[in-house]
């Protein structure tokens, strides 16, 4: 099941399955790629309650050993409508007895879309039900379309010369860094950036990135509360991700204690935390 939205610039599905936006139109252009199986099944998935791989599919919690897949369990369960407009809507997915079973905290999260004029605004609502602490990630993994050859596109940063990611090896993170220098903050776009996995970077300055074809602007992500970003490419497939994120992967010497991992996210008994991210076309 999808839900349309839009205004007199934009037209954008979310399908209710994730809460996962699926197409994102203005002038007959769909900014978001269309799904190619032999490539990828995601358009733009919501990572949580983790971002990446966890040491051996695991976390510890209260002396207890839980699994959670890839990226979370959010992005394959179905959310409920809770309000909709002529130019927003907004889903919300609850804990139950299902999700106690890997991720024993009382959460629910609400996403919630926005048009206006030419953007898009996505907000995460993250509410913890319990007395106790919650700890969760929560990220965005957005596909934006590629068209001709990936070689025409840059992405511009708004406050970066030089890139420091850090390399991933079988989901996890090594420990190792690459240095990637921009000319000025530009960094051109070719399949072999990827060839090992993502960009990652950590507490970047950077909180937007405009993606250029030609050297002439398309569109610009802001993520004003997001310090991690990961940046995704699949060989030949035509897309490019940009991902921010609240959380990381585990790194391999990770003592798969949740309290303990990189990036997480704390929230008290009874409290919530809000943060979002835009899209605005040009």
């Amino acid at each position: 099941m999808k839900t349309t939205i839009q205004n007199q610039f934009l037209r954008a599905e979310i399908k209710h399955t994730g809460a996962e936006l699926f197409s994102l139109i203005k002038d007959g252009k769909n900014y978001i790629w269309n799904i190619d199986t032999q490539f990828w099944d995601k358009t733009s998935p919501v990572l949580f309650p983790v971002i990446g791989g966890l040491k051996d599919n695991t976390f510890e919690f209260e002396g207890q050993k839980y699994q959670l897949p890839r990226h979370g369990f959010a992005r394959e369960m179905d959310f409920e409508a809770l309000e909709k407009s002529e130019d927003s809507v907004v889903f919300s997915l609850k804990y139950s007895d299902e999700t106690l079973k890997i991720y024993p905290f009382d959460f629910e999260l609400i996403i919630g879309y926005y048009l206006n004029e030419n953007s898009i605004t996505v907000k995460y609502s993250v509410i913890n039900h319990s007395d106790k602490k919650m700890y969760y990630s929560i990220g965005a993994h957005p596909a934006f379309a590629i068209d001709g050859n990936f070689e025409d596109y840059a992405l511009q940063f708004d406050d970066s010369t030089s890139l420091t990611t850090h390399k991933i090896y079988d989901n996890l993170f090594s420990g190792e860094t690459v240095q990637i220098d921009l000319n000025d903050k530009i960094l051109p776009l070719n399949y072999d950036l990827f060839a090992k996995d993502a960009i990652v970077l950590k507490n970047s300055t950077t909180k937007s990135l405009t993606l250029l074809r030609d050297s002439q602007p398309l569109f610009k992500v802001n993520f004003p509360d997001f310090p991690y970003l990961g940046i995704w490419a699949k060989k030949n497939a035509p897309f490019i991700c940009i991902e921010p994120w609240l959380g990381i992967a585990d790194n391999h010497n990770h003592s798969g204690k949740i309290e303990e991992k990189e990036g997480i996210q704390v929230l008290d008994g009874k409290a919530s935390a809000v943060s979002e991210w835009k899209v605005e076309i040009f």
